[in-house]
């Protein structure tokens, strides 16, 4: 398996590429910036974009969306954000920018099936309605990509248009917690953690 984090930005995000082998297509998590930097590794191990998996629709997590030629997935609940300058806040803190590949929508608890891998999608709103999680079931398991929703020792943003601190707070305590403790938190910004080491912290 290929997995390479790329950071991408001045908001420094976590874009992640994953991949079954050299030579083979790839999904694309989250590509919010700095297309040449993505497409260097994809060049690095002859990778073909075939998938952009976005974790939510703030631009900093989408700006790349178009660079690549491949359909872009999303939550149903964040769709009009890739669509709509102002409702992913590049019109207020970027050039303008909409998404204008071929969108498909994601829903709770969908499995996507992609050459080697399996990942469920988990619905985790607080941040934005329709931010997710996806977490590998094949071909490794006990890993989540949370996107801004848990980071190391900290949490996302409910202050911005469609958060809400309650329902993080339901999406992190009921969903994510959920998981077995030793489960690798690979979040949109900053380090890697695990599921046990956030349970400590109290960040309500």
């Amino acid at each position: 398996m290929i997995f390479e984090t790329v950071i991408v930005g001045p908001m420094r995000v976590n874009c992640y590429i994953l991949a079954c082998g050299q030579g083979q297509e790839a999904v694309i998590i989250d590509p919010g910036d700095e297309a040449g930097k993505i497409k260097a590794v994809l060049n690095k191990y002859n990778l073909k974009p075939a998938m952009v998996i976005n974790t939510h629709g703030h631009y900093d997590h989408i700006g790349c969306d178009d660079d690549f030629g491949s359909d872009v997935y999303v939550h149903k609940e964040d769709l009009a954000m890739l669509v709509d300058a102002g409702k992913n806040l590049s019109a207020l803190y970027w050039q303008a920018y909409k998404v204008r590949s071929r969108i498909k929508i994601l829903q709770d608890k969908q499995i996507i099936k992609f050459d080697c891998f399996e990942l469920e999608v988990i619905h985790l709103p607080g941040h934005t309605l329709g931010g997710i999680g996806l977490y590998m079931k094949k071909p490794e398991t006990g890993i989540i990509f949370t996107g801004d929703t848990l980071f190391r020792q900290g949490i996302g943003r409910y202050d911005l248009p469609g958060g809400s601190k309650q329902a993080l707070e339901i999406s992190i305590k009921e969903k994510l917690f959920a998981l077995a403790p030793e489960t690798r938190v690979y979040p949109g910004h900053g380090e890697f953690t695990t599921i046990g080491k956030e349970k400590i912290n109290d960040f309500f």
